[in-house]
């Protein structure tokens, strides 16, 4: 296959196919790229789950270029978790993009759509950083544009070696990687993405461990819908439409023609214009109704109808947790993400209306934040992501939910959001105040933590792997061997005296006497502040300390 010149939806299809294995067999050594020495989002799970987004996406091989580009793609922005995985998802949309519409791209054409992936991927971060995934991806592709290959393979040659060499210049350009003597995770997850998709142009070969059509549709098991079942869930439909030029003005088309139809027959609507392409998505009972509105102005190049009740059936059937139930539509509605039982009883009692699960070292998806906008059900959403891995997939939810006004308010950690959501005040109507005023809130608050460090490292503080270390944000404050010795030590170093509220909250690792000992030295350091605690069942963190 070296001699490839244009590139087709097949020989596409089982080049992501095989980044996919070549990602996943070095998923755990992208997740050890740690700069910061305790468990993260792992950018390689990140990047995994995002990328196999967009394979489960391509079922068939037969399909042209431009609809296993535009597919895949379509699955990594819904599966999109993490940072990392937020600018992946954007790396393949902007190809997909550069794509529509052509069946067998040339050199030149794979070129411009490289050059779109990286354009879309910056536009992605508000404050792009070099160093990065970003960096990585534009280098590459630079490098391989101003030279003239003349075969597919000869284009990811050039990407690839560039690439690696941009990896390796990452910390040069990102202080905390060399001080951490990493490379930059994101960067090494890209690389083996793009290896295994040049693997596939030299020997063909897709890897027997992922199947070209990914694991195999679920099998329909006609007896969880009976001839005396009640559709209750209606179907999930999606369809992808060719706007014609014989029946709307393309250019002048208005998605939002779309999207009033589709919310006065159904619910979870999401609709998307890309050129003379439209995909929407409309859960419904009437999906006839929905193919005669759409076909007004166009024509389907897929549609597809499944029975959600079936769907609802099978996951009781597993075992699996049903979908919370759809809430009245009201003003303002909260979404908060968040791990441990306990902070996340904690945020409902204080104003949350869906809590998306997850936070550090499990980031959810932007699907998941898809699903809880959808059963808020409010005319504005507030979304606390309470993490900073995972503001981004929150963002791209946001942008992709059409049903309300979403509102991502960027809490970084558990004490950002908790200070803002237990102040929140709707009463003005007035959304823009209401966010300046979360953030207002957010302002002054320190939210500290103890966890073990998985490695050696040597920062402003010495740190041992398997040491208890004390930090806030990413400054390491403290390392002991012993855990309470730790807590004792950050709480010593943390200046508590302008603080009127402490809460501590309790990990699943800590105990009720040692929990203890540490209140009590918290009330010597702190004698005019209010006290409290939590038994937040979280992991990762034996204690969370936010003082407001």
């Amino acid at each position: 296959m070296t001699q490839v010149k244009k590139l087709d939806g097949i020989i596409y299809a089982k080049m992501l196919h095989r980044g996919a294995l070549r990602l996943h067999k070095h998923k755990e050594e992208i997740n050890n790229l740690n700069v910061f020495p305790i468990p993260d989002g792992d950018t390689g799970d990140n990047m995994f789950l995002t990328f196999m987004g967009g394979v489960d996406a391509i079922k068939e091989e037969n399909y042209s270029l431009h609809e296993v580009a535009r597919k895949a793609a379509d699955g990594m922005l819904l599966s999109a978790r993490g940072n990392s995985g937020v600018i992946l998802s954007q790396f393949f949309d902007g190809i997909a993009s550069e794509l529509e519409g052509i069946d067998e791209a040339d050199i030149e054409t794979l070129q411009r759509a490289l050059e779109s992936g990286v354009k879309y991927a910056y536009n992605a971060v508000m404050k792009p950083t070099e160093g990065t995934i970003l960096t990585v991806a534009r280098d590459a592709v630079c490098y391989a544009n101003i030279h003239t290959p003349k075969t597919v393979e000869g284009l990811f040659t050039l990407v690839v070696d560039e690439a690696k060499r941009a990896l390796g210049r990452t910390p040069d350009l990102l202080p905390a990687l060399k001080q951490a003597g990493v490379v930059d995770s994101g960067g090494a997850g890209l690389i083996y993405i793009l290896r295994g998709m040049r693997r596939t142009l030299i020997d063909g070969e897709e890897g027997s461990d992922i199947p070209l059509t990914q694991a195999a549709e679920n099998t329909i098991n006609p007896d969880l819908f009976t001839e005396d079942s009640v559709l209750e869930f209606g179907y999930c439909t999606e369809i992808l439409v060719r706007l014609q030029n014989s029946k709307t003005d393309i250019a002048a088309f208005n998605v939002k023609t779309i999207t009033d139809f589709l919310t006065s027959v159904g619910d979870s609507v999401a609709a998307v214009k890309t050129g003379s392409m439209l995909k929407l998505h409309v859960h419904t009972k009437t999906p006839d109704k929905v193919l005669c509105f759409c076909q007004q102005f166009g024509e389907f190049l897929k549609v597809k109808i499944e029975n959600m009740s079936l769907q609802h059936n099978n996951t009781i059937d597993n075992g699996e947790a049903a979908k919370p139930p759809k809430q009245e539509r009201k003003p303002y509605g909260v979404v908060v993400a968040a791990c441990g039982a306990g902070i996340q009883q904690t945020f409902c009692e204080i104003g949350a209306d869906v809590i998306v699960d997850g936070g550090q070292s499990m980031n959810p998806s932007a699907e998941d934040f898809l699903c809880a906008f959808e059963t808020v059900n409010a005319e504005t959403i507030f979304v606390f992501p309470n993490n900073s891995n995972v503001i981004m997939a929150a963002k791209q939810a946001a942008q992709m939910f059409k049903n309300s006004d979403v509102r991502v308010i960027e809490s970084k950690n558990i004490g950002d959001g908790y200070a803002a959501l237990s102040m929140l005040d709707t009463s003005s109507k007035d959304t823009d105040a209401i966010v300046e005023e979360l953030y207002f809130n957010m302002e002054n608050v320190i939210t500290a933590g103890i966890s073990k460090s998985t490695r050696d490292v040597e920062m402003a503080v010495s740190v041992h792997c398997g040491d208890y270390i004390g930090f806030i944000g990413k400054e390491i404050i403290c390392a002991d061997t012993e855990r309470k010795n730790a807590v004792f030590s950050l709480i010593d170093n943390m200046d508590l005296s302008c603080h009127d509220i402490i809460i501590l909250i309790n990990g699943n690792d800590s105990t009720k006497e040692e929990a203890q000992e540490i209140y009590t030295h918290l009330e010597s350091k702190a004698p005019y502040s209010e006290i409290y605690t939590i038994n937040g069942e979280q992991d990762i963190y034996s204690y969370i300390l936010i003082a407001e």
